[in-house]
Formats: structure tokens, C-alpha cells, sequence
């Protein structure tokens, strides 16, 4: 009897798991127990893999033996793209050791390089022997017929590895989504490229980009929105049909103007805001360039630059002022230094290149590398129902320099004054929202406008005191990458920005968003690991060894005086 109900309570052990596991394989369930919830994607992500009709394939080359900040790059990339093939079995992946094979390693390497994939290079002297390793972190995402390049690394050149690390880790959600949204969604929202105003030019009638100054901003923003050229000159003839096909763009682009804008355009230009469209304005109250200063004299005079948008700007609430932003805290530029033959290339310190800081508390700016200006003018805001948030500004080390004044390249060679960089942080780049009101409110128009607004839809604008922030430079009838400066060997952060600001001020998926997600990383202080290492060697190995044998001794010890 003892032994039959033993038997059935074996069996009906059995028949619980056999009925569990059955149970359990017809529901699966993850549960993100972070408290920062690093692997919940948004709704946003997604939707964007939910409804794919073609395999989605991703490489990853962040594969390989690394230090362990990047093994905990390489752990978050793995873990993130395994979130989004849980939302659809149509994602592939290979993870590929692009240096594993000696035979093959330089191809691959000139290959991922030629292809735009800069690859990092590590350097280690940890052991006191100082060794490099190259890395790959990038990853190539593949759809149908096209192909994206993927950053894993958000890189810095002013942050140290392990923030780069976690900076990375917080945007790996936007850079896969930003990736897979270039390759699955139709484009939507149409861009205008404004023109007639001596703004930098870059695309032709049919809309197609050239090799000049704007290229690597348009090739950039191309794969997300249609963009085309729009001409102002038709306002002089018939402004109100202007008006109306300005309207059917979401966005409107100025980029450096040189010339003033008639009082037609600028109530084209006002009743466009009006009617709820963006605008990203690149504007100067002063004229000065670099490429002036290259003469005989190695000298130019800055002039105040008047493009009659006084009133536009301070009606929308904020002021360019017509100075310059001299900073202690700017980019390098490359002088001649010595006589004759005698002479070499240095790199010296320009102060009329400020290296804007951005703010950490907007997802435009969040997590990004400093910007590039050059003869920037500092802004102020005004008070009135908009909302104004500074996006970039200079460092507190800087100084304001009127107009016009003599500007000259032996000036660099000197030792700056510090004692008169003391004007604080300057305005560069704000961003403006709300319900605008009209410039033209209770003013005589200059043509009478079919529905006028006084007041605007809720709308968004941009305005950066600096054309040069979205120029290019043109190397033998080439563009070079837009934010890349070739003394440093640095790219800055001139191109995240702005296409940042674009996605921002049209944003119609919520992907910008994603870029303020928090994630906390804990790293452990490497120059307490090597201040401390032979204790916590001595913690970690041997203290466990010394414990256990203690045990032995004083068990056998009790056993055999137990049992003698």
C-alpha cells in the first residue's frame, strides 16, 4: 500500500511538469526589471520593424575579444537587437569578427573603411606595456535594396572612454530605430531650401544635390525628407502665389543669406509661420569669412551685415546682435609659423571659432559633441508668449568684439588676454515655440494677403547665429564631411546637430524622443583598481582558500577528537 502511493505521487510529479511545460510553452513573457528600464522599447521602435514585408538583415563588426567598457557595448547591442526581433521574426542577424582572420584582415579593414566606418583605435597601457587593438563599432542594416551604416559609438573629444560608453548605451535604441526608419518609412514631409537671397547653394532646379557647400547637410536629411530648392524671386510679381506654394512645404530652410529680404518676403515668410510652417534659420548680423583673411596682408575688416530682419526677429522674441564671439574655448586653425624655408605648419587656437557646449536637458541636443562656429553673433531673447530654450551656447570664457574691426591671422600668434574673456556663456542657437505673432499685427502690409493671421498655429522655429554651422568644406571640387576638421582630425558635432533640429521641428515619429531616455551605467574607477589590486586579489582568491582550509583543519580537528 506504502509503496502504491508512492508511485502515484511520483506519477502525479511527473504529470504537474509534463502539464507546467506544456502550459508555460503556449505563453512567453520578458520582464525589464531595470530600474531605468534600458531594455523596454518605445511604441515608436516598435512600430517601425512590426509590419516588415522583407527580411530585415543587420551586421554587426562590434565582435572580438575587447576591454570591458566596449564588452559592455557589444553585451547592450546584443541585448537591444534582441528586443526588436522579439516584436517580428523577419530580423536577421550575423555578428561578424571583421580583424579574427590574419589572411583577410587589411582587406576588411580598407574595405570598412572606404565604406564611411571609421574604425576606433584602443589604446591600452594598463599592464605598463602600452598595445593598440582596432574596433569596428558599427553595424550595417539592410532592407530590400538598400543599406544603412548603424554608429554604435558615440564618440567625444572631450570625453573620456567610459562616458563615451555610456552616452552609447543611451542612444543604441535611437541609432538602430533611426537606422530601420530610413529603410522602412515612405518619405512624408517635404523640406524647402531657400533661395533669391545670396543663401548658400547647393541644389539645382530639378532639386538635385551638387558639390558645394551644402552637400553633406542634404545628403544627410535627404534620406528622410524630400527636399527641393524655392525661390523668393517670384514674390516681386505675384507674392501671394508664393505664399501659397511656400505653404506646402512642412519646413523651410535658410541657410547664410547675404542679401536683405524685401519687406514681400518677409510677409511671405511671417504668413507661412502663420499658417503653422517651420523654419530653421541660419543668419549673421556680421560679415566676416576665413577664406577673406587668405590674402597678401593676411588681414580683413568684420562689417555689420543688415538683412532688414530686425523687426522679424524681435517681433518672434529674440535679438541678433551685430558682434562677434571671440572664446578661449575654440577649434584650431592652421598658420605658416617662421621665415621663409624655414617655415611650418602649426596648429594655433582661434578664438573666432567657438566650440559651442550643448544643453543636456533637450533630446536635440542631449549627449552631443561640441558644434563648430566660425564669426559667430551672440543673441538675446525678449520677453514675450513664446517659449524660448537655448540650444547652444559659448563657453563662459568668452568675448564680444563690435563691428566693423580689423581682423588679422598674425593676431593668433599672441597670447590672449584672459583677464578680458569675461562676457559668460553666449547665445548661438535657440529654439523657439509656441503661437507666434504676426510680425505685420496692427502694421500697414506691404500686399494685401488672402486670409491674413495675426496669430500662428502652434509652430516651431530654429535660428543659429552662424551660416558657417551648416557649410561644408570644398576640397579640389570636392565636399568634405560636414563638421570635420582636418587639423584635429576631428569630426564635431555640426551634423548630429542639425539633423537633430530637423527631426525635431518635424517630428512626425517620434524618434527624437528616444534620445532623452536615461540610462545609468556603473563603472568600477580604474585607478582604484590599480591602487588596490593586490587586495582585492588577495580578497577575491586567496582570502576563499584560506577560509576553506581553516575549515578543514578545525572540522578534522573536532572529528578526531569526537571519535578518539
Amino acid at each position: 500500500m506504502k509503496k502504491n502511493k508512492t508511485q502515484i505521487y511520483i506519477l502525479g510529479i511527473i504529470v504537474g511538469l509534463i502539464a507546467v511545460n506544456a502550459i508555460s510553452s503556449k505563453f512567453y513573457g520578458r520582464f525589464d526589471l531595470t530600474k531605468d528600464k534600458r531594455y523596454t522599447l518605445s511604441d515608436v521602435s516598435k512600430n517601425l520593424v512590426k509590419n516588415l514585408d522583407s527580411p530585415l538583415i543587420i551586421d554587426v563588426f562590434l565582435e572580438g575579444e575587447f576591454p570591458s567598457e566596449f564588452r559592455l557595448l557589444q553585451t547592450e547591442v546584443r541585448q537591444i537587437i534582441e528586443e526588436f526581433q522579439l516584436q517580428t521574426s523577419d530580423i536577421r542577424v550575423n555578428y561578424i569578427d571583421p580583424i579574427e582572420n590574419e589572411s583577410t584582415r587589411e582587406r576588411y579593414i580598407e574595405e570598412l573603411t572606404r565604406a564611411g566606418l571609421e574604425p576606433y583605435v584602443n589604446t591600452d597601457n594598463s599592464t605598463g606595456k602600452v598595445t593598440q587593438e582596432i574596433i569596428f563599432p558599427w553595424a550595417f542594416a539592410s532592407y530590400k535594396d538598400q543599406t544603412v551604416k548603424i554608429p554604435l559609438l558615440k564618440r567625444s573629444i572631450t570625453k573620456g572612454l567610459q562616458e563615451q560608453i555610456n552616452n552609447s548605451v543611451q542612444g543604441l535604441e535611437y541609432a538602430f530605430a533611426d537606422g530601420f526608419s530610413k529603410l522602412v518609412k515612405s518619405k512624408s514631409k517635404k523640406i524647402a531650401i531657400l533661395k533669391g537671397n545670396g543663401e548658400l547653394d547647393d541644389l539645382d532646379s530639378n532639386g538635385m544635390i551638387r558639390t558645394r557647400y551644402l552637400n553633406d547637410f542634404l545628403s544627410t536629411i535627404h534620406p528622410y525628407y524630400n527636399i527641393a530648392p524655392f525661390t523668393l524671386d517670384s514674390v516681386a510679381k505675384n507674392p501671394q502665389k508664393t505664399l501659397d506654394s511656400l505653404k506646402r512645404y512642412d519646413l523651410v530652410v535658410i541657410a547664410k543669406p547675404t542679401e536683405a529680404f524685401s519687406e514681400n518676403e518677409k510677409l511671405v515668410l511671417d504668413q507661412y509661420t502663420m499658417s503653422g510652417g517651420k523654419s530653421l534659420w541660419l543668419t549673421e548680423a556680421v560679415i566676416m569669412d576665413k577664406d577673406s583673411l587668405y590674402n597678401d596682408s593676411g588681414s580683413g575688416v568684420s562689417i555689420m551685415r543688415d538683412l532688414n530682419l530686425k523687426d522679424f526677429f524681435f517681433k518672434y522674441g529674440l535679438r541678433v546682435n551685430p558682434n562677434l564671439v571671440k572664446d578661449l574655448y575654440s577649434a584650431p586653425i592652421m598658420l605658416a609659423i617662421g621665415e621663409g624655408s624655414q617655415a611650418q605648419l602649426q596648429p594655433i587656437q582661434w578664438q573666432y571659432s567657438p566650440l559651442a557646449a550643448s544643453n543636456p536637458n533637450h533630446p536635440v541636443t542631449k549627449n552631443l559633441n561640441l558644434v563648430k562656429f566660425d564669426f559667430a553673433s551672440p543673441m538675446d531673447t525678449l520677453k514675450n508668449g513664446i517659449k524660448k530654450t537655448i540650444l547652444l551656447q559659448s563657453s563662459p570664457k568668452s568675448k564680444l568684439e563690435g563691428a566693423p574691426t580689423s581682423i588679422s591671422l598674425a593676431s593668433v600668434t599672441k597670447s590672449p588676454d584672459e583677464s578680458t574673456y569675461m562676457a559668460g556663456p553666449q547665445n548661438l542657437a535657440i529654439l523657439l515655440e509656441g503661437e507666434f505673432t504676426s510680425v505685420y499685427d496692427k502694421r500697414v502690409r506691404p500686399f494685401k494677403v488672402n486670409n491674413y493671421k495675426a496669430k500662428s498655429l502652434p509652430t516651431k522655429m530654429v535660428v543659429i547665429s552662424d551660416g558657417d554651422v551648416v557649410k561644408n568644406k570644398v576640397i579640389r571640387n570636392r565636399p568634405q564631411e560636414l563638421g570635420f576638421d582636418e587639423v584635429t582630425g576631428k569630426a564635431f558635432g555640426n551634423k548630429e546637430f542639425l539633423l537633430n533640429t530637423i527631426n525635431y521641428l518635424l517630428d512626425d515619429t517620434g524618434l527624437i524622443n528616444i534620445r532623452a531616455k536615461e540610462i545609468s551605467i556603473a563603472y568600477l574607477e580604474s585607478d582604484k583598481i590599480k591602487d588596490n589590486k593586490g587586495k582585492w586579489q588577495f580578497i577575491n582568491i586567496a582570502l576563499p582558500l584560506l577560509i576553506l582550509a581553516m575549515f578543514g583543519f578545525v572540522f578534522n580537528y573536532l572529528r578526531k577528537r569526537k571519535y578518539t
